[in-house]
């Protein structure tokens, strides 16, 4: 997390991909050092979490003056009661879900803090057969398919609104270093110089090619 403060561009795009499902009561699942919360910190209410302590403090320093801002600890599966008793009409939770072994219950107990019409945004990492020593140093237990995907949003109850593969230049790097050269790091140089190419990736939505390296889901509470 710390490593994508360098590619401060990718995380923009990212945030723009995701921005039109945003609402004003928001949740972020994982938040990290805030490389996406400083794009969400405008909000009227912004809870962010993480499981670590380090990066709770971060978020602290970082954020802790904003009166509508409030930091917590969340593991999911399990929900503290300081979030439970709440509804959202927001829950962010990017590159989050394909480190817990609970995905299902997980996307379950997120479910029960939207109210109705309430939308989950998330985004995963897909592609399986990319996986490689990349995603095991991350700690990641899947890549995820869109079929995947929608069986797991189901289940939790949820209605899937839009899917989209997201990031096509990233598909060969990691394939490249987590496959190939079998790397557990990407090197800080070549992240730098990807995310100075990044207002070339943008263009990925005018090629009629459908795949990326992550997937995102936009799935929605009904009732």
């Amino acid at each position: 997390m710390e490593r994508m403060a360098s590619a401060p561009a990718f995380n923009r795009w990212m945030y723009e991909r995701i921005s039109p499902w945003i609402g004003a009561r928001v949740l972020e699942v994982g938040s990290g050092i805030g490389n996406i919360s400083q794009f969400l910190a405008t909000r009227e209410l912004l809870v962010l979490t993480d499981t670590e302590q380090f990066y709770r403090n971060e978020l602290q320093r970082r954020f802790g003056d904003l009166p509508h801002v409030e930091i917590l600890e969340l593991s999911l599966p399990e929900v503290p009661e300081q979030i439970a008793w709440r509804k959202f009409d927001t829950i962010v939770c990017l590159n989050v879900l394909e480190h817990i072994d609970e995905d299902e219950g997980s996307l379950a107990a997120l479910r029960r803090l939207l109210q109705p019409g309430g939308r989950l945004v998330l985004l995963v990492p897909a592609l399986p057969v990319i996986y490689g020593t990349l995603d095991e140093a991350l700690g990641h237990c899947r890549r995820y398919t869109p079929d995947l995907l929608r069986s797991r949003y189901a289940a939790a109850g949820l209605v899937m609104r839009h899917m989209e593969y997201f990031n096509l230049a990233g598909v060969v790097g990691w394939l490249v270093t987590g496959r190939v050269l079998r790397r557990k790091m990407i090197p800080v140089g070549p992240l730098r110089l990807y995310d100075r190419l990044v207002p070339l990736f943008r263009l990925e939505r005018f090629l009629p090619l459908r795949i990326g390296q992550s997937l995102i889901a936009i799935g929605e509470a009904t009732s």
